[in-house]
């Protein structure tokens, strides 16, 4: 019956919201970076620490690179009724951050909704905005309910309000979203519902699809408990039915179904290409990424509207950010543009910061060793930042520190492998060198304080065949499913139960040693 009603309600919505034409993007295509905020952590690894003055930096940054729209999640999914103060604020900043990337830098502002996500408001009112762990404090709202779904929208458009000034609406179609046995048409209203909002608070706002994985998959992952993407086929029926609810101005921003999603039904003038994971991953852990093609190649991929990139920790990939840029605009990006690139970090420097970039990325400790050595140097001269100083967030040593850091990092987690080839795990020089391994991740982690999902095929490897069983209980847990009757309720634990697995490894890393004592 739900299913039925939600068919007449679409339906209606269909007839009477405003019918706006379709656009195609007019002059140069749309080259964008997103600003993901899901990730509660520390100040200036999360976008949700920024402060105004961060994102002048920032997004004087991106435009210098070449990039002329930004999306941002502002995180309003978990904003609870009544707000805290927190919120207020935060909502008060992005407002003021859309103004000034479209007055002062001439950039196209897009905002990110989840579909049917709502807060727990009783539960998100514990925390700040800064500190609010998403999979704690949210719900999902069966679209097929009109009076849920209905308050949903209500408290969303309050929430959107003082963001109207936007250019669009982004509108993911799974993670995080979804209802078990939800269909592409109930999505098809959920857009409606959206375009409805839109007009009331200033009509002309563009909607984007973001099809991510497939709201008829994602929905199934609800149902069963089994990750299956989602096809071509299944997109494109829901752009279909999208289509004939009028929602224009709308398009289609293909993160999981390629540039040419839209072109076999007609509608590839409206595909963005998102090329979701080419600067990089997310969830992950922490950790700048440098060359490899994957970025450059993420930029080359365009959809007929363009192409935009994501990042989770916009201060720490700033190679794969410029690289995105310049395969996007079909510049070159050779070790030699790199090292110019970096010089505008730190003037004169730009050599010894793609050393530390390139070694990051190798096995060679000796090699990572004197990278770490070199930037030490460098912190102790009087360096000057260069005219990409935005992208620094204010503080040319902390990027020094965090470069450095790293290399410590990696250069520890290899030398510790290396003695795990040689010795059994009982052996004095893999404690040994295990200890400084967790003293230096330890170390690393307390500084940024990213907590979640944590993937390092070489360390999980190292960590199985130490044997420990705090470490081997910790590792089972790295999965999307946990406790519950359903499989919903246990996506819903399993998510929840990852925002905090990497100060947990961690734990489990120093309690193995404490066992070895």
């Amino acid at each position: 019956m739900k299913r039925l009603l939600t068919i007449v309600v679409a339906m209606i919505f269909g007839c009477t919201t405003y019918a706006q034409p379709s656009v195609t993007n007019p002059g140069n295509k749309l080259l964008g970076i997103y600003v993901h905020q899901h990730w509660s952590y520390n100040h200036p690894y999360a976008a949700r620490t920024w402060t105004l003055e961060d994102w002048t930096g920032y997004l004087d940054g991106v435009k210098k690179l070449g990039y002329n729209s930004v999306l941002i999640w502002p995180m309003l999914e978990t904003i609870p009724d009544p707000m805290t103060p927190s919120d207020e604020a935060n909502l008060a900043k992005i407002r003021k951050v859309i103004d000034l990337a479209k007055n002062e830098y001439q950039l196209n502002a897009y905002v990110v909704f989840c579909p049917n996500v709502s807060p727990k408001s009783e539960v998100g009112r514990k925390y700040t905005f800064e500190e609010r762990p998403f999979f704690h404090t949210d719900d999902r709202v069966d679209p097929a309910d009109p009076v849920a779904f209905g308050k949903l929208m209500e408290w969303r458009e309050r929430l959107f309000k003082p963001l109207a000034n936007a250019d669009g609406l982004f509108i993911i179609d799974s993670d995080p979203g979804g209802y078990p046995g939800s269909t592409n048409l109930e999505f098809a209203y959920i857009l409606t519902a959206h375009r409805r909002m839109l007009d009331n608070l200033r009509p002309g706002i563009e909607i984007y699809y973001w099809a991510h994985f497939g709201w008829e998959s994602y929905s199934r992952f609800y149902e069963t408990g089994e990750l299956i993407p989602g096809k071509a086929e299944e997109v494109q029926e829901a752009m279909k039915l999208i289509e004939k609810q009028r929602i224009g101005p709308w398009g289609v921003a293909s993160s999981g179904f390629g540039t040419t999603v839209g072109d076999a039904i007609g509608m590839g003038d409206k595909v963005l290409a998102f090329n979701y994971g080419a600067i990089e991953g997310e969830p992950s852990f922490p950790l700048t990424i440098f060359g490899g093609d994957r970025a450059y190649s993420g930029g080359q991929k365009q959809g007929q509207r363009g192409v935009f990139g994501n990042v989770q920790s916009h201060c720490l990939q700033l190679p794969n950010t410029f690289a995105l840029a310049r395969g996007a605009q079909g510049l070159p990006a050779e070790k030699d543009d790199y090292i110019a690139f970096a010089d505008q970090l730190i003037t004169g420097q730009g050599a010894t910061i793609v050393e530390a970039w390139e070694a990051l990325q190798g096995s060679d400790s000796k090699r990572m060793d004197k990278a770490a050595a070199a930037l030490a140097k460098l912190r102790k001269t009087t360096f000057q930042t260069g005219t990409l100083k935005g992208l620094l967030f204010g503080d040319g040593t902390r990027f020094i520190d965090d470069l450095a850091a790293q290399l410590h990092v990696r250069s520890t987690l290899y030398t510790f492998k290396q003695a795990l080839d040689k010795h059994p795990a009982t052996h004095r020089n893999v404690k040994k060198s295990f200890a400084a391994f967790v003293d230096q991740i330890e170390a690393w982690q307390q500084r940024h304080g990213y907590s979640n999902h944590w993937y390092w095929p070489e360390l999980i490897e190292a960590l199985a065949k130490l044997e420990s069983k705090p470490l081997d209980d910790t590792m089972a847990t790295l999965s999307w499913l946990g406790e519950g009757d359903t499989p919903f309720e246990q996506v819903k634990s399993g998510l929840a139960r990852l925002e905090d697995y990497s100060p947990r490894l961690i734990n489990a890393m120093r309690q193995t040693l404490e066992n070895w004592k």
